[in-house]
């Protein structure tokens, strides 16, 4: 499925519905090449100013995910630093591991209600334009501190009374039993209730 296959789904008003698809979690995977990363990057920009003309009215709010991350540890304050992500940053200078921390971090209840927070200001916004959908990537940047499927189980409690759609743009090739990182690492397995946008 190409980006402009990927326009003709979401303009289609069966489509636009949020309550057409999955039951309880909408959630949609759009998979492509990792070697196309930065190109789906700008197709995405495109994508969401496409979408935001007047034929079609509808308002993209679009997520990276790791792009959040690093605002949600900026905004977090630790003992006596300046955040979370200062005192990160330095304690990796000084030669210190900080795999475990950035994973606790991301993992953490408070960043997916973060996120949370995100869509619900998005939401609140009276522009008068439809906001049928949320755009998340930056997948591949994040990894291995946070997995796709890690983010989805979790959020999902978050996700499945909103009146909207999200469609995660995922690097990699995603099948009915799981996915696969850049076509190579194994992301665990798929949750059940996540519709897949097949290439």
């Amino acid at each position: 499925m190409t980006i402009d296959d990927l326009y003709n789904w979401l303009v289609k008003l069966s489509f636009e519905d949020s309550d057409t698809g999955a039951l309880f979690y909408n959630v949609y995977v759009y998979q492509y090449p990792a070697a196309d990363e930065y190109q789906i990057r700008e197709q995405i920009e495109s994508l969401k100013t496409r979408l935001r003309r007047p034929n079609n009215n509808i308002n993209i709010l679009t997520i990276n995910i790791f792009d959040e991350f690093l605002a949600y540890l900026e905004q977090k304050r630790f003992a006596k630093n300046p955040s979370m992500l200062a005192y990160l940053l330095e304690r990796e200078r000084e030669g210190f591991a900080i795999q475990e921390a950035l994973e606790r971090n991301v993992c953490s209840e408070d960043f997916f209600m973060w996120i949370d927070a995100v869509i619900q200001k998005h939401f609140a916004d009276p522009d008068g334009l439809k906001k049928s959908y949320v755009f998340l990537y930056g997948f591949g940047q994040i990894f291995p501190y946070l997995r796709t499927n890690t983010f989805l189980s979790n959020f999902e409690k978050y996700n499945k009374n909103e009146a909207c759609k999200l469609i995660v743009f995922y690097p990699g090739q995603a099948t009915a039993t799981g996915f696969s990182l850049f076509g190579v690492l194994d992301d665990n397995h798929t949750y059940r209730s996540i519709k897949l946008i097949n290439t």
